[in-house]
């Protein structure tokens, strides 16, 4: 999406003018975007990675093969300390906090932060102190002034000289996005409410244990086994992308039983009469045009395995489309909430260093 075409002859570019990326976090964002802008964006170098608690031999060993996305066409190789991809050495460590990460003892400027953990400017600064300067985070920031960019919608709103920390959003706040920004643009949103059928994460219990992860006592218990009512801040998120619609979304989320591939339901009142066949028209046309490769759009009748590895953030299903007394509309997008999200946080990291 953000100039694409533009990184096809990247390969030749000098490679000092390259911006040398490290990765705190190899949890499943860490290491998918990690693929995604090792082999999409070559204008980036990743050259470090700390991952706490940290296991060398699991980390080389996940980044290649993963239960979900299939094996990286890529030989990689302990090497001492060092994973070694192909004949590209990238160090890695294992520091706890971000703030004993020695970034520019291997030239770090850019910090892809994908623990989790750091969700504040304060416990996010320390980073700045080792020469890092760019942060890039895998999950919405808790603080006032931080710019959660949502690529296909407010990605313009990067300022280089001003945003020294931005976040990649959410993955459902990626699926949601898009799709408000076809309703509201074309037929105006009065309120509307989301549900997010989202697949189990590491901050559910795989058995019925103590989760210190989430105070949400229904993801201590084991994922495999039930349907769990969750939260989601995705659609409130919304209002930091479209402030005219503050207060106006909210949503809650389900945990269900799946390793991969997401579904949100969207339900709009909408400011004027419409048809199905107009708001798949509207979707439609934005998918291929100034949404393309963003929005995608299935008239085929697919199921969630057929979206794992889809790189686009949000695809309608355009068999589920409804409106009710011409104004409700009810709207199914389904996500690949690991890959296609890792995709766009690689996006974001190429934008981010093209500026720098």
């Amino acid at each position: 999406y953000l100039d694409k075409t533009e990184n096809t002859n990247t390969r030749d570019l000098d490679m000092s003018k390259r911006i040398r990326v490290g990765v705190n976090g190899f949890g499943r964002i860490g290491r998918l975007a990690f693929r995604s802008a090792w082999d999409d964006h070559p204008e980036v170098e990743i050259v470090h990675i700390n991952e706490n608690p940290g296991v060398l031999e699991s980390s080389a060993y996940l980044l290649e093969f993963d239960s979900v996305h299939g094996r990286w066409p890529h030989s990689v190789n302990i090497n001492d300390d060092s994973i070694l991809i192909d004949d590209k050495i990238v160090t890695y460590s294992s520091f706890e906090k971000c703030g004993d990460i020695p970034w520019d003892k291997y030239g770090v400027e850019l910090v892809m932060e994908c623990t989790g953990e750091f969700l504040t400017t304060e416990a996010l600064e320390p980073h700045f102190a080792h020469g890092v300067k760019k942060i890039v985070v895998s999950a919405p920031v808790k603080s006032d002034g931080i710019l959660n960019i949502v690529v296909g919608c407010n990605e313009t709103k990067y300022d280089p000289a001003k945003d020294k920390i931005v976040t990649a959003a959410s993955c459902t706040t990626n699926c949601l996005a898009p799709v408000v920004r076809v309703i509201q643009d074309k037929l105006g949103i009065e309120r509307g409410c989301i549900t997010t059928i989202h697949n189990v994460t590491n901050t559910q219990t795989v058995v019925d244990a103590c989760n210190s992860k989430k105070s949400d006592l229904r993801r201590a218990r084991a994922c495999l086994t039930s349907l769990a009512p969750t939260s989601t801040g995705s659609a409130t998120a919304i209002a930091l992308i479209y402030p005219e619609l503050n207060g106006k979304l909210n949503g809650l989320a389900v945990r269900v039983p799946l390793l991969n591939a997401s579904l949100t339901d969207c339900v709009f009142q909408v400011k004027r009469d419409t048809t199905v066949e107009e708001v798949n028209s509207l979707l439609k046309e934005a998918s291929e045009t100034y949404l393309k490769d963003i929005l995608g759009y299935e008239i085929k009748p697919l199921v969630s395995v057929d979206y794992t590895n889809d790189r686009r953030s949000s695809i309608i299903d355009a068999l589920s489309t409804q409106v009710i007394d011409k104004s409700m509309v009810k709207i199914y997008a389904w996500y690949d909430n690991e890959w296609g999200y890792s995709c766009r946080m690689a996006d974001i990291v190429a934008m981010v260093a093209k500026s720098m």
